[in-house]
């Protein structure tokens, strides 16, 4: 058995707080990395056509306010 299935067996033996408490912290985690990820991309250039293609669409205004203004 690998350590995924050992894991998978440990999460199905527990009881519903505890499944909770586990679930959060993954997703306290995948969050974390993907802004880390988000980061490294933007820092790197990465994202640059992305700012650039914002930037030109606000000047035409076919960028719109999120969430719109009321």
């Amino acid at each position: 058995m690998g350590r995924i299935e050992e894991i998978e067996d440990a999460i199905d033996s527990l009881g519903p707080e505890e499944v909770g408490r586990i679930a959060s912290w993954v997703r306290e985690r995948e969050q974390q990395r993907w802004g880390e990820q988000l980061d490294r991309d933007s820092n790197s250039g990465k994202l640059d056509l992305l700012f650039e293609e914002a930037e030109k669409e606000s000047k035409t205004g076919f960028l719109a306010d999120w969430p719109p203004m009321k």
